[in-house]
């Protein structure tokens, strides 16, 4: 790859660092509140965070200014509420701490007020009806469980205050504050279920995740070199290069210094921002790697994952490289996920998702284990609305990441444990035996309960399940909502049935009948074989292959009915995201198609031309001398018959993209999967035949061999 070998590091890579001095240094986090905060404001504000309490006013504005004091030592002139809009990204605007005074000086002022409420307008950002842009109004308010941190960039520093964003109505219009409701409603049917079977010590029940993140990181000369690596994030043309991932080389390989470097600094940065990154590797294709943190709050770890996005991509412009989060930035080889890896806890440190040594006798787990299969069985296509894109369509069932079928592994153990309940039959069953492989220096280790299975969407790892279809560009918001609230009202369904029963051995006979209803969502096998997908049609499971089928779950009777029970989401906000989530999906496809087109005829086809022109002349010159110009003849009518495809591929996409009038978003959507997709399709292949024909010197982008196999 080409760099810029004489780059001068950041103080990241040029200083010895010991990470137990920097980690969470740039966060507003109990340490700093501790020390800033006088005593009787930091008890408050904790007990508020950890009891889960509504925020006193009273506090504010003491609160607000020992945070602008920390922010001011730290180089802080501005502020911002962080906030997470409907687009899937963040968004921020950025005010000073300046008070002008009548002396013509001035002061540094942040009251009380402006930490726990802004208004930023923002009438822009999608909303799917929920408001008119003369209805703009809208407000953030302080997430006081998610700490405020700095962070330095080329307009200096400013310190960022995680909150929500809602109407004037208060209908939320952020990704943040219907995770929050989920985060509660999960809390409040968990701690329902440790009451009815003798749990009398927990207040509260607390959703966690670890969100692993896969990314591509090339060259930025290349990437400036392509118009559709700019526009759209990932590459609209493209032939295979001769070598991919076949040989399993760059998985967990040695990684490359320049990646190193890069690492390093992003390790640095994030954990400076208290995001706890801890594992790194190269990742299944070529330039593609994964970066995963250790598990927090959901809302936090959600923040957390925002920023590790964030960061990926500024420290890589730092080390001339490009990080690519699309789902699919390269046709053909593997793309990449987000595995959300959620588990449920107490808030005394109880994993309630934990099997234990003997996991038949662990009543608690099993009515929680048994409670999420249940929930992935009812609501399995409103799981899969969650990661519906356009480009998580490229990746779901291209056997690198599981189908669009959700289904929930439990293993070999576990799944006997449950067959054994079912029959009313639990003792012994569920019992693991050790790992001997046979060498006389290794021990025998104890075996885990259930083992990970890479093919499939939902699968039990030990002590949390692994959501593996979230896309590697997506918040992990709209997943883990939509996990708590399923699983909060299943779980509600079970308190309601043991409170009225008022026993807590009728437990078993409610978990025999829950495991006979639902266990046809667990499946073990290999998910990317053919028949799985029979055998899930023949049990009735979903199979939501593209965006567009999967997005209609969410305008479903039942889906909107529960979302209401759990006061997540009311019929209109869900509407809104159903309107949303549609829209994104048609622009997103029309700035693909649009940049194919202008890629198509501004460069494609006069390279194509160019050099047909030049093979004719070849043609012509060697018959002029008499030689024998079949050769040149064979490739020229190459050329010139992906040429002519090329071009009227290019004018259908072009004709078929001209097309407005529809009469709803779903008609819309449906039109550009079923007529824009497939005629992008077409230009592709016509390009990619050229591209393996046209010589190098007047192809006018970087290949694949490139962009993937260079340094």
């Amino acid at each position: 790859m080409a760099h810029d070998k004489n780059r001068t590091p950041c103080d990241c890579e040029s200083l010895p660092v010991r990470v137990t001095d920097i980690y969470g240094e740039n966060v507003f986090n109990e340490v700093a509140m501790s020390k800033w905060l006088p005593k009787d404001i930091f008890k408050k504000l904790k007990s508020t965070i950890d009891n889960n309490e509504a925020l006193d006013p009273k506090i504010a504005d003491a609160v607000a200014n020992a945070m602008k004091d920390w922010a001011i030592e730290k180089g802080a002139t501005h502020f911002t509420h962080w906030f997470q809009p409907l687009t899937g990204v963040t968004a921020e605007k950025h005010d000073s701490f300046v008070s002008p005074q009548p002396n013509g000086q001035s002061i540094l002022e942040f009251s009380g007020k402006e930490l726990i409420k802004g208004e930023p307008d923002a009438s822009s950002f999608p909303s799917g009806g929920l408001r008119a842009t003369f209805e703009a109004r809208g407000y953030t308010q302080w997430d006081c469980t998610s700490p405020a941190f700095v962070k330095e960039d080329g307009t200096g520093v400013t310190l960022y205050i995680p909150t929500a964003f809602y109407s004037y109505n208060g209908e939320a219009l952020d990704k943040k504050t219907p995770l929050l409701r989920s985060m509660e409603a999960i809390s409040t049917q968990g701690l329902r279920i440790l009451r009815a079977l003798g749990n009398t010590t927990s207040r509260r029940v607390i959703a966690t995740v670890g969100a692993e993140q896969e990314y591509f990181l090339i060259d930025r000369e290349y990437y400036e070199m392509r118009l559709d690596l700019k526009s759209c994030g990932r590459t609209l043309f493209g032939a295979a290069a001769p070598k991919g991932h076949e040989l399993d080389d760059h998985y967990f390989g040695a990684i490359r210094e320049r990646i190193s470097s890069f690492m390093r600094e992003l390790n640095i940065r994030l954990w400076r921002l208290g995001v706890p990154a801890r594992t790194e590797h190269n990742e299944v294709a070529p330039a593609q790697f994964e970066l995963a943190p250790m598990f927090s709050t959901t809302n936090i770890a959600t923040d957390q994952n925002q920023l590790i996005m964030e960061t990926m991509k500024k420290v890589a412009l730092r080390h001339d490289l490009i990080c690519l989060l699309h789902e699919k930035p390269f046709a053909g080889i593997n793309g990449s996920g987000k595995h959300n890896n959620w588990s449920i806890a107490t808030d005394d440190g109880v994993n309630l998702l934990n099997p234990g040594d003997t996991p038949q006798d662990n009543i608690i787990f099993l009515v929680f284990l048994i409670s999420v299969i249940t929930a992935v069985n009812k609501y399995a296509d409103v799981l899969r609305a969650t990661t519906a894109t356009h480009g998580n369509d490229h990746r779901l069932g291209a056997n690198e990441a599981p189908p669009a079928i959700v289904s929930v592994f439990t293993g070999t153990a576990l799944t006997a444990l449950l067959d054994a309940l079912e029959q009313g039959n639990h003792d012994g069953a569920g019992k693991t035996d050790g790992i001997d492989v046979g060498v006389q220096t290794l021990p025998v280790l104890p075996k885990d309960s259930t083992d990970r299975n890479r093919t499939s969407s939902f699968a039990f790892t030990g002590n949390k399940f692994e959501f593996r279809m979230v896309g590697s560009s997506q918040s992990i918001a709209d997943a883990n909502t939509v996990l708590n609230t399923m699983v909060a009202d299943v779980l509600q369904e079970v308190a309601d049935s043991l409170e009225k029963a008022g026993d807590p051995n009728a437990v078993r006979a409610l978990l025999q009948t829950m495991i006979k209803e639902n266990k046809k969502v667990i499946f073990n096998g290999n998910n990317y074989s053919d028949e799985w997908v029979a055998e899930a049609a023949r049990r009735g499971l979903p199979n939501l292959t593209n965006a567009v089928d999967a997005i209609a779950a969410l305008h479903k009777p039942e889906t909107i009915a529960l979302f209401k029970r759990q006061k997540v989401l009311t019929e209109i906000e869900l509407e809104s995201r159903y309107e949303v989530m549609l829209e994104n999906y048609i622009s997103s496809l029309r700035i693909e198609a649009n940049t194919m087109i202008s890629i198509g005829n501004r460069q494609l086809l006069p390279a194509a031309v160019y050099y047909s022109k030049n093979l004719a002349d070849a043609v012509t010159a060697l018959k002029n001398v008499g030689a024998d110009s079949t050769a040149q003849q064979v490739v020229l009518k190459r050329v010139t018959t992906h040429l002519t495809d090329l071009q009227s591929g290019l004018d259908t996409l072009q004709s078929v993209v001209e097309k407005e009038s529809f009469d709803s978003t779903k008609n819309h959507a449906e039109y550009v999967r079923d007529t824009i997709v497939p005629a992008m399709n077409t230009v592709r292949a016509a390009a990619d035949n050229l591209e393996m024909i046209v010589d190098e010197q007047y192809w006018p982008l970087p290949t694949y061999a490139d962009m993937l196999l260079g340094e």
